[in-house]
């Protein structure tokens, strides 16, 4: 198509001109502008003519979260202001337009706080922000956000991101010090047999790599393009068929020694016992010890000192009549708080002879304390749980496809043995681990 040059104006036009000259010309002119708008906005390069293009397929909202794992230690004790910190993303950030923030990507930031502990009255805080994330084949980005947690922390989060440490007087084991040092010298060599037993007390903000955080979008992000997502999100027919001909007559929870109702049933993993150890392995998760002495001293000194014990054990769950055959959990820095799963073998295979598991997943929070009965407090969402276990082993690089399914006659609601309610779809999220 072809357009008729505009005849150029006997004299500059203004505002004002516009209001008092011609129609035609000032109708002219707005007609160009509009032009350019348009079509100008399609050559790459081309400038805008302050009008702006957006694609909001392609933008993430402010609010939205982004979970990463800590690339780089940090402390209260080591760390310097300003120093350099890196984190991966470990799970995808999807909008309609695809993956927007693949597994992968790397937030950068720097220590913008950093105040050691002083006194026992005070405590140690620590600011980190992350203000570039750069994507594999993508120009670096701008990122404006903030720390919102430190996932399984005995340390809190402030507003701002800022994280705050605990104090002396929050440590169990603070407690006994103080009953001992009232007892004079005798309370001075107990102590001594408490200190090497359990551990000294220690308030400082420390964080090794792999620590899992989450940062949450303050301005929009745009990502130019989508990236191909780590994992298929749909199982074989052959396997899905599998999968529900061992869920139509599955129990829906597990339970105790006593026949006392038990986790509920969110997980199926397909793939043989090595596979699964490995694989958890990859995604930062321990395999649980077995209860006997040495596991005891080592949950006490947890309790006591406030501090995380990876390996400890979990307590027994049955089903098809035995105990899990694997358990796995993950923790930093307090026993109160973990993600922690346990794994059955069944009698169904899937295509291949692999092996098929059923699990139950939760996320102990706190501590559920009732009369006779002291226990852990779990997260009611068991949905987050489940799509915890399901993005962790992804990030690891071990799963071939996942996929939620639906049950028989799925459960909605419950309560734990200690009267915990928890929520669920009732979906259980299959996991095929690569072969």
């Amino acid at each position: 198509m072809k357009y008729r040059a505009m005849t150029a104006p006997s004299r500059p036009l203004s505002f004002s001109g516009c209001l008092l000259g011609t129609m035609r010309n000032c109708m002219s002119i707005v007609a160009l502008l509009v032009f350019l708008c348009i079509n100008l906005r399609e050559v790459p390069g081309a400038p805008g003519f302050g009008c702006p293009v957006q694609n909001p397929s392609n933008a993430l909202a402010a609010g939205t979260l982004v979970y990463v794992r800590l690339g780089t230690p940090v402390s209260t004790k080591t760390s310097h202001l300003h120093q350099t910190v890196t984190a991966r993303v470990v799970r995808e950030v999807v909008s309609g337009q695809g993956v927007l923030i693949p597994i992968g990507a790397e937030a950068q930031g720097t220590i913008a706080k950093l105040i050691p502990t002083s006194d026992p009255t005070d405590r140690a805080r620590l600011l980190i922000q992350f203000d570039q994330l750069r994507i594999s084949g993508h120009a670096a980005l701008p990122l404006v956000a903030h720390l919102t947690e430190v996932e399984n922390a005995r340390e809190t989060v402030a507003k701002d991101g800022t994280i705050r440490g605990i104090l002396v007087s929050e440590i169990p084991v603070s407690v006994v010090d103080n009953t001992l040092d009232k007892l004079g010298a005798a309370g001075t060599d107990l102590k001594k047999v408490s200190n090497k037993t359990i551990g000294e007390t220690d308030t400082s903000i420390t964080y090794p790599v792999g620590v899992d955080m989450t940062l949450m979008l303050d301005q929009p992000l745009t990502v130019d393009a989508a990236s191909p997502a780590a994992a298929a999100m749909q199982i074989s027919p052959s396997l899905a068929d599998a999968v529900q001909t061992l869920l139509a007559d599955a129990p829906q929870r597990a339970e105790s020694e006593a026949k006392k109702p038990g986790d509920p049933l969110n997980l199926v993993i397909v793939g043989q016992a090595d596979q699964i150890v490995n694989a958890f392995q990859q995604a930062g998760w321990s395999e649980a010890k077995k209860l006997g002495p040495k596991s005891t001293m080592g949950t006490v000194r947890a309790v006591t000192s406030e501090e995380g014990y990876s390996q400890a054990p979990v307590s027994q769950l049955y089903l098809y009549g035995h105990v899990e055959d694997l358990a796995f959990e993950k923790m930093l820095n307090t026993f109160m708080k973990r993600h922690h799963l346990r794994l059955w073998r069944t009698t169904v295979s899937a295509p291949g002879r692999r092996e098929i598991w059923l699990g139950a997943a939760t996320h102990d929070i706190g501590l559920d304390v009732h009369f006779g009965v002291v226990s852990h407090a779990i997260d009611p969402d068991l949905d987050a749980e489940r799509s915890k276990v399901g993005a962790d082993l992804i990030a690891g690089g071990q799963v071939a496809a996942e996929q939620l399914v639906t049950r028989p006659n799925p459960l909605s609601e419950g309560k734990t043995a200690t009267g915990g309610a928890w929520k669920t779809s009732g979906q259980l999220l299959v996991i095929e681990l690569k072969n």
